[in-house]
């Protein structure tokens, strides 16, 4: 039995490819199906899906219809489509492996994980999938599905995790989240592989034997989960259709440029936060094009509004395209060139000022602001003493607790956060200086508390 990884570092996640050299199974597999289909070396017999997710789209459905495979989802779910219904205890055959299913609610009230043994090596460990249940040092958050559900499911996860650590101790496990997902619920160890023996020496579900102090613990450790989750499980039950990304991009025109943003639309420039800063459309939000993009374009623009992504070259549009389709993000105009290029002649065009923590130190004058942009737990733990927290994705609707026209210093840990916000509240009209700078460096200038 050989398990191949197919790793989403910018979303934290993992889609995994079993197969007994003749038959391959799929768990979890992602919507941009064209880096998983080079893995595919055998006949695909079944798709898997653990849950339905709460942080991207899945590939499942599609990747099934190209192969041919049947597409395996928990007979709970309320899905719009026909899966092959799976049920607690039953075992699906796909050449030698054996594929057991285990229910192991938590996650989401409907979530499973699969064991799966090679009946032609049976001295061989099992391979355990288990999505978004018992991860690298932690468990998959409980809060997504209902905030009403949430302790009642962060109990089950403890009794989910208890049911995957009586397998046995060599089994490899194989989460899907817990890679820099905010699925994840707090803490882990950050391995890159695990075996339930080891989950029993670092994972708090297991370790901590009180389930009342697990659920305790896990749910105080929750911190904010981007907006656009909310909208996931819902595509994930009407299995949202392939996309093609090998079709060519057409550039809107200066026009079209000016009249999206006319009609309000939603407008991310994703060039790096200096270029921004030096020179951008009026309006425009800055989300630099890196791992976490699309998870903070769709966490601080409206869902479902049209989107306009402009950039200075063609294969960074290509690649923003890419990420937005994984969170179900279609509707997309793109253009790419100079900003000169891009504007209309009646578009205003803005700048604003970067800076470093030294000269925030240096020029920081009795009525500035300063406005720290991280989430609350990391603004409790240490501070710029007498800054004001307002977490980025709620900077759009808490701008107004901020006096106007006051300067306004903006940071986070390391310049991408900060990048956001200051666009946002340039928007609004303030004189934001973005802190360009790790926070670690306000540290060493003794400009903290805590």
């Amino acid at each position: 039995m050989r398990v191949r990884v197919l790793e989403t570092p910018e979303l934290g996640n993992r889609s995994y490819v079993v197969d007994d050299g003749e038959v391959s199974v799929v768990v979890d597999p992602q919507r941009d199906l064209d880096r998983l289909e080079p893995l595919l070396e055998h006949d695909v017999s079944h798709v898997l899906e653990t849950h339905l997710h709460n942080d991207y789209v899945s590939g499942g459905r599609e990747l099934a219809r190209r192969t041919g495979a049947a597409y395996a989802v928990n007979a709970a779910d309320d899905v719009t489509f026909e899966r092959l219904p799976l049920h607690d205890g039953e075992t699906l055959r796909a050449g030698s492996l054996a594929v057991s299913v285990l229910a192991t609610p938590g996650h989401t009230p409907t979530h499973l994980s699969y064991v799966v043994r090679d009946l032609a090596d049976p001295l061989a460990p099992p391979a355990v999938f288990s999505g978004g249940s018992l991860l690298y040092g932690t468990v998959g958050r409980t809060d997504l599905v209902d905030p009403a559900l949430t302790r009642e499911l962060a109990a089950a996860q403890h009794a989910s995790a208890h049911r995957l650590g009586a397998l046995p101790g060599d089994a490899t496990l194989h989460p899907t989240h817990g890679f820099g997902s905010f699925c994840a619920g707090g803490g882990g160890t950050g391995a890159s592989a695990s075996t339930i023996a080891d989950e029993w020496r670092h994972n708090t579900a297991l370790t901590t034997v009180n389930a009342s102090v697990f659920v305790d613990e896990l749910v105080a450790g929750f911190t904010a989960h981007p907006s656009y989750y909310a909208h996931m499980a819902g595509l994930n039950a009407l299995a949202e259709p392939g996309v093609d990304l090998d079709a060519p991009l057409s550039p809107a025109s200066p026009a079209q440029v000016s009249a999206l943003l006319a009609a309000g639309a939603s407008v991310v420039d994703l060039r790096p936060p200096a270029d921004f800063a030096a020179d951008h459309l009026s309006g425009t939000v800055s989300v630099a094009l890196g791992a976490q993009f699309a998870t903070y374009v769709g966490w601080v623009t409206p869902w479902g509004r049209p989107l306009l992504v402009l950039g200075a070259h063609r294969d960074d549009l290509a690649e923003a395209r890419r990420q937005l389709t994984r969170i179900g993000v279609d509707d997309v105009t793109t253009a790419w060139g100079p900003v000169p290029e891009l504007a209309g002649d009646d578009d205003a065009r803005s700048s604003y000022r970067r800076a470093d923590f030294a000269q925030l130190a240096a020029e920081r004058g009795p009525d500035d602001v300063v406005l720290d942009v991280r989430r609350a737990d990391e603004h409790a733990a240490a501070r710029v003493r007498g800054a004001v927290n307002v977490p980025v994705h709620e900077v759009e609707q808490r701008h107004h607790e901020l006096p106007t026209g006051a300067r306004v210093w903006v940071h986070c840990a390391a310049g991408f956060r900060a990048g956001i916000a200051a666009s946002l509240l340039e928007r609004e009209g303030f004189d934001v200086v973005h802190v360009d700078d790790p926070f670690d460096c306000a540290v060493e200038l003794g400009l903290t508390d805590g």
